[in-house]
């Protein structure tokens, strides 16, 4: 059966152009959607809209921040006021900081818990209650919730222990959801990001790990894009959970 797949798209923590975040919101307005952008730094989204509006897309950037529930309240009025509600929300906050364990301090691990476990449990509240009908109704139409997970989610290694107990949270309330409201009709599926990313972080940060692992040694952030839009277009007799994404190159 042909599900309608909605017109409007909100991704968080979209960041720089030339990364997963950016790469989604492009490959949605390309497809025809409205797309939201958030994230904290104003110019780097307002970067990234213009980028889209000059392929001929709609975008619209809202600076807010994804830990606080009024501002991820306020993403979707944003968006629900000036297009409608988001039938496809991208939850892509979360920055792999490390630190030895012993040197690391109370807030810089519960920055990362708030950014992606809390900030993703946020989002996804606030989803689940403006698109799940009332009561235990099914929709009628599908949406879908990606988040942007990563492989220390299921296997911590020191110094990252702080950022794989906040990605297994992260992961484990994906799961939650999923569980919950896919029977409502509404897609919850968690991407694993096994390897580095080619995209702006990881060339201005470090550059010579990126160029060690070689041609295509990196995850090409479009390609990511294609596999977040393929998983929003699954038949719901078909729906994917999770999946794994790695270059060919990378150890696992």
């Amino acid at each position: 059966m042909q599900i309608d797949k909605g017109k409007v798209a909100l991704v968080v923590g979209a960041g720089a152009s030339a990364g997963i975040g950016g790469a989604i919101a492009r490959r949605a307005a390309a497809e025809g959607l409205h797309v939201f952008v958030a994230g904290r730094t104003q110019e780097k989204l307002d970067a990234l809209v213009s980028e889209i509006e000059a392929a001929g897309g709609k975008a619209t950037a809202i600076v807010a921040d994804t830990t606080q529930a009024d501002d991820v309240a306020r993403m979707f009025d944003v968006a629900e006021k000036e297009a409608g509600l988001p039938d496809l929300v991208i939850y892509n906050a979360g920055n792999n900081r490390f630190s030895p364990l012993t040197e690391m301090s109370d807030s810089f691990f519960e920055d990362l818990w708030r950014l992606c476990a809390f900030g993703g449990f946020l989002v996804g509240r606030e989803m689940a209650r403006r698109v799940l009908p009332e009561g235990d109704g099914v929709r009628d139409t599908q949406a879908t919730l990606i988040f942007t997970g990563a492989t220390a989610s299921m296997r911590a290694r020191p110094p990252f222990t702080a950022f794989a107990s906040a990605k297994a949270a992260e992961r484990a309330l994906a799961h939650g959801m999923a569980r919950e409201f896919g029977k409502r009709g509404l897609h919850v599926a968690h991407a694993v990001i096994d390897g580095i990313v080619d995209g702006n972080q990881v060339r201005s940060r470090l550059p010579e790990y990126l160029d060690a692992k070689g041609e295509d040694g990196g995850l090409n952030p479009d390609a990511v894009a294609d596999t977040y839009w393929t998983l929003h277009m699954q038949n719901q007799t078909t729906w994917t959970l999770e999946m794994d994404l790695r270059p060919a190159k990378e150890e696992f």
